[in-house]
């Protein structure tokens, strides 16, 4: 394993801008790593090499092109699963609000708000481990209206879904489906115990095969290696999943991960990095957690990062939909 600690120290000697270079090139050229790689270099390497790596590695795949996506919390707290990040589970004594699931206009002019101000993409997720029965059918309901009365592209995140569920969520206007991995496949239990990794994997297949796109990423700073960051993108590359939301945890008190150190920047930094390499054409979107860095987190649309979940709904970004489009439009992104 790859300690987060320790990141090359497995390396006598340290890689150079050469050969950081070189893999670059080698990407641009075709070639896709896979769990058969040595990712060293992406782990040694100077930072500012890997990053400006990346960087061009989203240029020749993805362009300029960013896209901005907000959620709204259609349902809060009390939750059966032990996520041991989440404040919404009903394990753990947090002060997240508990509410059920939104009137569908209320949704609806939520939406049209975020879309007003520069929205693409819209999202209603909820708590719990799935959405059945009545609640289902108010989301069917929101969907509806969303399509009719807007223009934004329409995303869901209800937790496990079955596939005739999926095939009406399909039907009723959302096109893309967010299930995170949040952790590598080894690390998973010590992240959550009341569904597997395979749950989550059987979920994201299940969406794809009723024709919805597939959102799923994870979470940084839940004491997993460097192995595990480089798994869980694996993963994701073999289930062909193009947008990759990537959160950074906020350790939120009452949680079992409340009192975990936080993610160094330079972690960060190098993370989005190797994400883009693994993933050359994926939408790598920087969700919870950049607010501490400067300028929205300009620096990560540079090293390898395309898009982001914005605003303050439910995932805590630290940043708002203005200063996000004006960040992005100053780097030189196409909206």
């Amino acid at each position: 394993l790859w300690p987060l600690e320790a990141k090359g120290s497995m390396y006598n000697l340290q890689a150079d801008k050469n050969s950081i270079e070189k893999l670059t090139e080698k990407i641009l050229d075709g070639y896709r790593m896979g769990r058969k790689d040595d990712f060293g270099v992406l782990l040694t390497a100077p930072l500012e090499a890997v990053c400006e790596g990346a960087d061009a590695i989203r240029r020749k795949f993805c362009g300029n092109k960013a896209d901005l996506c907000t959620i709204v919390n259609g349902r809060s707290g009390r939750c059966s699963e032990d996520c041991r990040f989440c404040a919404q589970s009903c394990r753990y004594p947090t002060s997240a609000r508990e509410y059920p699931f939104l009137d569908p206009g209320e949704i609806l002019a939520e939406g049209k708000r975020n879309e007003a101000a520069g929205v693409h993409r819209y999202s209603i997720v909820t708590s719990g481990r799935g959405i059945h029965g009545e609640e289902l059918e108010k989301a069917l309901a929101a969907y509806r209206l969303l399509r009719r009365e807007t223009g934004l592209r329409l995303c869901a995140s209800h937790g496990l879904q079955t596939t005739e569920e999926f095939r009406r969520l399909k039907e009723a206007g959302a096109e893309r489906y967010h299930c995170n991995l949040e952790a590598s496949e080894r690390y998973f239990p010590q992240v959550c115990t009341t569904h597997t990794f395979e749950d989550k994997v059987e979920n994201i297949r299940r969406a794809q095969e009723v024709g919805l796109e597939v959102c799923s990423g994870g979470i940084l700073g839940m004491g997993e290696t460097w192995e595990d960051r480089i798994a869980m993108a694996c993963s994701l590359s073999e289930l062909g999943v193009r947008s990759i939301p990537l959160n950074i945890l906020q350790p939120i008190p009452g949680t079992p991960f409340g009192d975990l150190p936080p993610v160094s920047r330079e972690d960060i930094l190098r993370t989005t990095a190797v994400f883009r390499y693994i993933n050359p054409d994926a939408w790598i979107r920087m969700a919870a957690g950049r607010g501490p860095f400067p300028r929205g987190g300009a620096e990560l649309f540079r090293a390898g990062a395309n898009s982001a979940i914005t605003g303050d709904m439910l995932t805590t970004t630290g940043t708002g939909i203005a200063e996000d489009i004006k960040m992005l439009e100053q780097l030189g992104y196409e909206l």
